[in-house]
């Protein structure tokens, strides 16, 4: 539906009409020397007074569309149901050395781990509508990548641009963990949820995952971890190939622990169909908010007619090349 914010602005249309109350410019002395023509006269004022109707009606086009764009013309959508309240989800992803092995499979194609948890986690942010979402990377130590936020699509390129070895080699749980309950610490009134995904065991940090976990239970953080490798993997070596357990350095119990005492959950992510899975999981369990509240939403229309405006004074303005090469002058 189209509407004007500012609909008061069409009382200026007739002040251009003030111009014919202004006095009349005076003639100037006439010429001392006239050299008669029949047809001069009648030729010049035909020509004249046919610039003067186009220029005069490409003059209120462009007065009437300046008025318009200063009414601030604007198209009202219809309306959208947007969710009265949502949900705090904090997604933790590892950067550590260890997730550069190349253990995972998208599209056929050869892997590591942490190009399968991009491919896979994008899915699963688009699905988080009314969630207010952040991320963190941690290795290291933990940095907040994006604080909680509404905007997924900004979330989801950011994990886009992570890369291992970012923040370190190793891997910090417990700051991930700690770094999370820190920024739920100001949002009373909603789920607090994190969602940990890592491949191995705390080797660095300021904090336990013990005493962080402790911090999680006293600030009423939900968490979700998700171990992530496969369990079997071929290995060239000296002597061929061998096959190897990639994730032997996972630790599954802590992980299990911290996700259980919580609330939560403890998933294993072998691949990228199990990570599926596991997101199509964690919908049901911290479900989507219900959408209750309707807004409409606008769009501004006013460089239309601004644009129309600009491009009539353009043609005015070319007016008096019109009159030399349209309109020539009868030769005496």
């Amino acid at each position: 539906m189209l509407e004007f914010e500012w609909l008061w602005a069409f009382y200026l249309l007739p002040l251009p009409l003030l111009a014919l109350l202004l006095p009349s410019k005076k003639q100037g002395q006439e010429a001392a020397l006239k050299v008669p023509r029949l047809t001069a006269g009648i030729e010049a004022k035909t020509h004249t007074k046919g610039i003067k109707k186009w220029r005069l009606f490409f003059a209120s086009l462009a007065w009437i569309a300046l008025v318009t764009a200063s009414a601030k013309p604007q198209w009202l959508g219809e309306p959208i149901s947007i969710p009265a309240e949502g949900r705090d989800l904090m997604i933790a992803v590892d950067l550590s050395g260890s997730m550069k092995i190349d253990d995972m499979e998208v599209n056929g194609r050869q892997v590591d781990r942490l190009k399968m948890i991009k491919y896979v986690l994008g899915d699963f942010i688009g699905r988080r509508v009314g969630d207010r979402l952040g991320l963190i990377l941690f290795a290291d130590t933990a940095y907040l990548q994006a604080p909680l936020t509404y905007d997924r699509e900004t979330v989801e390129q950011l994990l886009d641009e992570s890369l291992i070895g970012l923040v370190g080699e190793q891997t910090a749980i417990g700051d991930a963990i700690g770094l999370a309950i820190k920024r739920f610490e100001t949002k009373k009134e909603s789920n607090k949820v994190l969602v940990l995904l890592t491949d191995g065991q705390n080797t660095a940090g300021n904090i336990t995952p013990e005493q962080a976990n402790e911090l999680a239970i006293n600030n009423g953080v939900t968490i979700y971890t998700i171990g992530v490798g496969a369990d079997k993997m071929l290995v060239q070596s000296f002597f061929g190939k061998r096959q190897v357990n990639p994730s032997q350095d996972l630790d599954e119990d802590m992980l299990t622990n911290i996700a259980t005492s919580t609330g939560g959950r403890y998933f294993r992510a072998r691949d990228a169909e199990s990570l599926r899975q596991i997101y199509a999981t964690l919908d049901k369990l911290e479900p989507i908010a219900r959408e209750s509240r309707q807004m409409r939403p606008l769009q501004a229309l006013f460089y239309y007619p601004l644009g129309l405006a600009l491009l009539l004074t353009l043609l005015m303005a070319l007016f008096p090349l019109a009159k030399q090469y349209v309109f020539p002058r009868a030769k005496q």
